[in-house]
């Protein structure tokens, strides 16, 4: 164990902290965490830590969604810079705009988005449970989803039902091309393409399986193959080898790596938990608006 290791063992004894970090982070971050999942799980390990503070190692919107449901503890992010481009694609006049559009549409609010726009949405969801969330609405009703454009149409398909769509991306997923999974697939014919609902639909037509960052996880480690070609952001691979030493796994692109997730090093995280900053908080009427939002998502049982 190295002294960085150590000084943030000690650290978070003394403060009585809990680390959680995204698959997406460095290996060394994931390796110190004391969770490691996606969105979905990270909110729900939150929502029932015991801890005083929480050290999210992630980006923006997941350690406000931290704050959100956990108001009276402290968060604190290693670096106050780590954004969400695809959060920042819609802002609360632009849904404010749309809802006006759709009286009567229900805001199925994707967890990539500020504490702003969950607090104008009525329910919001994960790529893990989106599916599910959008079943749990009346059909008869419009879904407005926001603001990934591809997960949105993803949901649409798998329930044959009309979306309304914001145009919102991540730009890290929408780096795997199609010709990269069809390079692949060609040069290691008996692998198992799973991709992230997050890519390109001309890439989502390619794979043998289309999920969360936690159902790709489960899905090479239950799977009966000895390779897998995988489309997603490339620090999942840490926990796919660690959870699959005996299988190869060829991440799709070098590319889809968020460079936001990895803005979050083993020394900021040390000096986070010895300054007690860069706190992450919300305001009292945003965070009570988007808590219910929340709150209806994780209420909704959750499938792989």
């Amino acid at each position: 164990m190295t002294d960085l290791n150590l000084r943030l063992a000690q650290l978070k004894e003394d403060r009585n902290a809990v680390i959680l970090a995204h698959v997406y982070q460095r290996a060394e971050v994931q390796d110190a965490a004391d969770f490691v999942g996606d969105s979905l799980g990270l909110s729900q390990q939150a929502k029932k830590t015991d801890a005083d503070v929480i050290l999210f190692c992630g980006v923006h919107f997941m350690a406000e969604t931290a704050a959100i449901v956990c108001p009276e503890k402290t968060v604190l992010m290693p670096d106050a810079n780590a954004g969400c481009p695809m959060a920042n694609m819609l802002t609360v006049r632009q849904l404010r705009a749309k809802k006006q559009e759709h009286p009567g549409a229900v805001v199925v609010c994707y967890v990539n988005s500020s504490a702003a726009v969950k607090a104008e949405s009525d329910i919001c969801c994960t790529s893990a449970n989106a599916v599910e969330v959008v079943r749990s609405i009346e059909r008869e009703k419009e879904v407005i989803f926001v603001p990934d454009a591809s997960l949105g149409g993803y949901v649409g398909r798998m329930l044959d039902r009309p979306m309304i769509l914001w145009p919102g991306y991540c730009p890290t997923h929408h780096r795997i091309l199609a010709e990269d999974v069809l390079m692949l697939k060609q040069a290691h014919p008996a692998a198992k393409a799973a991709v992230h609902p997050e890519c390109t639909e001309d890439v989502l037509a390619l794979a043998d399986f289309i999920g969360s960052t936690s159902a790709i996880l489960d899905y090479c480690r239950q799977t009966d193959a000895p390779e897998f070609v995988v489309g997603t952001e490339i620090g999942v691979r840490h926990q796919l080898q660690q959870q699959n030493p005996d299988k190869v796994f060829y991440m799709i692109e070098q590319l889809a790596d968020c460079p936001n997730m990895k803005l979050t090093t083993l020394e900021k995280m040390v000096w986070a938990l010895e300054d007690m900053q860069p706190r992450v908080t919300v305001d009292q009427e945003t965070a009570g608006r988007a808590r219910q939002a929340i709150e209806r998502m994780l209420a909704i049982p959750r499938t792989r």
